[in-house]
């Protein structure tokens, strides 16, 4: 997994988000939405795309773009710096080999 490839290919929008701010959340857009089209990666090879897949299929669309939001603080650079690092959380966790099951013995008991 290359981060520097993969990081060139999101896509970020910004929008108004709900909740606290008073007047000033009427008019400025902080919420901070993060698209990243796993299918049409350059980042990833073939076999890391259909683990993620795999793992993240409840996230990612039929069109196999994964979308993650962060509306958490009142910045737009602080969500959008939350959703990078939630992103390549999100890719770390899915990308680890599962680990292999070690059978045990019945106890007699």
């Amino acid at each position: 997994m290359d981060t520097k490839k993969i990081t060139g290919e999101l896509n970020f929008k910004a929008v108004r988000s709900s909740g606290s701010g008073g007047q000033h959340v009427n008019k400025v857009a902080s919420k901070v939405e993060l698209y990243f089209n796993v299918h049409d990666s350059n980042g990833l090879n073939p076999h890391e795309k259909k683990q993620i897949s795999r793992a993240l299929k409840h996230r990612i669309s039929q069109d196999g773009i994964l979308k993650l939001t962060a509306d958490s603080n009142r910045s737009q650079h602080k969500n959008k710096a939350l959703v990078i690092k939630r992103f390549l959380g999100l890719l770390r966790t899915a990308l680890q080999p599962k680990k292999k099951r070690k059978h045990t013995k019945i106890p007699k008991s």
